[in-house]
């Protein structure tokens, strides 16, 4: 009901108001049915904008952070983030990356749309980055179709550092479905998850038009080497991270 309320009422008609969002390929989002949300990753917004544009709901998994947080900002950011249906995961730990996975199987199997950020991270200078294979595991075991979403504009709205909101026009496209059931079975082989995960972020590239970067966006931001973390490959990015 919240989540209806803010899209409708409360915070919705706002955003057409300020920043006239436009909409493409709103027909390839299935009108039953779980599927793959898979998007480009540029401000805190796009979570915002993407479920404004979709005539279903959609779910992503968000930090755990944002529901554990002490005091009065913790629990009215508790209260949002429950309230609009989101999911917490805790992504710290050896086993978070598999934690987050099965979340996400949980809620296709439910028939829901789940959104994932397959960079994993927010893009530090509006280009595109690596995806990290977790998206592509999860579509595999699952089956369920793989549906592209570019965002434009939002690191407009919202550009990285302290929360502002600017007036400016955000572009949501949603992709045709990808297919990925040529690869059945072959889920949790690393070369065909590398192959799938790389046929996403082609995909978005070419529908934001955004330059892309051959390594992770978050081993950029931190100068780590990439590669460092045996796990940090999988890990589908959930919200704003």
């Amino acid at each position: 009901m919240f989540y209806w309320l803010l899209k409708f009422v409360l915070v919705g008609p706002l955003m057409h108001l300020v920043n006239r969002p436009e909409v493409e390929g709103v027909e390839h989002i299935p009108t039953k049915g779980a599927a793959i949300l898979a998007g480009n990753h540029l401000s805190f917004t796009d979570w915002l904008f993407t479920p404004l544009m979709s005539p279903r709901r959609i779910t992503y998994l968000a930090k755990a952070e944002y529901f554990t947080t002490p005091g009065i900002k913790g629990r009215l950011q508790k209260f949002f983030f429950s309230g609009t249906g989101q999911y917490p995961i805790d992504r710290s730990g050896a086993d978070a990356a598999e934690s987050a996975l099965n979340t996400a199987r949980k809620l296709l199997a439910e028939g829901r749309l789940v959104g994932l950020y397959p960079e994993g991270t927010r893009s530090p200078d509006g280009r595109l980055y690596k995806g990290k294979t977790g998206v592509a595991r999860l579509a595999l075991e699952t089956g369920v179709p793989v549906i592209p979403v570019a965002l434009i504009g939002t690191d407009e709205v919202c550009p990285p550092g302290p929360f502002r909101w600017r007036k400016k026009k955000v572009i949501v496209k949603f992709g045709a479905p990808i297919d990925f059931s040529r690869y059945e079975g072959m889920g949790g082989n690393r070369f065909v998850e590398r192959a799938v995960t790389d046929e996403i972020m082609y995909e978005l590239m070419r529908m934001s038009g955004q330059e892309y970067v051959d390594v992770y966006a978050a081993s950029l931001k931190k100068g780590v080497p990439t590669g460092s973390r045996p796990d940090a490959d999988r890990i589908p990015q959930t919200m704003a991270g």
